[in-house]
């Protein structure tokens, strides 16, 4: 699988699009999803889709159907980039090793300032919990702590109230 994920990367490579994931589902079915910092329009998984159908068929990569998308609002945070890029948003993540007997925590990513100039090191992240007291605890975390992790906004599905 990693070979048909780096396959895809270069692929892409120059498109304007990153590869989030490279799924193989049931019944032949290759999941694909890309994501664009300004959102994946149906364009861009059109275009993507018609690259990879070429490059799949040119390389034999077994496959009976070819499905392109966005990761969606839940986009799962699969490397340091995506911990940077989404800094200061609403994240969930599952821990490796239990904290405080729990795993799974939610509240809003911090990033320290020189995460993204610093690539050599695995940068400490911090996640701002959302407890009911006004004050905000913070849990210190480094990359390698976390099993799995994507965003989790809040969703308002009220809107106007007439």
């Amino acid at each position: 699988m990693a070979d048909i994920f780096a396959l895809t990367q270069e692929a892409l490579a120059g498109m304007d699009v990153e590869l989030v994931d490279v799924e193989r589902a049931p019944l032949g079915l290759l999941r694909v999803t890309i994501d664009r910092p300004d959102g994946v329009r149906i364009e861009d998984c059109e275009q993507v889709s018609k690259q990879l159908s070429r490059v799949f068929e040119v390389e034999n990569v077994d496959y009976k159907r070819l499905e392109v998308g966005s990761p969606g609002i839940d986009r799962p945070l699969r490397q340091v980039a995506d911990f940077i890029r989404f800094a200061n948003e609403r994240v969930e993540i599952r821990l490796r090793e239990a904290i405080d007997n729990r795993k799974v925590y939610v509240g809003l990513l911090r990033v320290p300032e020189n995460a993204a100039s610093d690539t050599s090191v695995s940068p400490v992240f911090g996640l701002e919990l959302e407890t009911g007291s006004g004050e905000g605890q913070v849990l210190d975390f480094t990359f390698d702590d976390v099993e799995r992790a994507k965003l989790d906004p809040i969703l308002d599905f009220k809107g106007k109230k007439r």
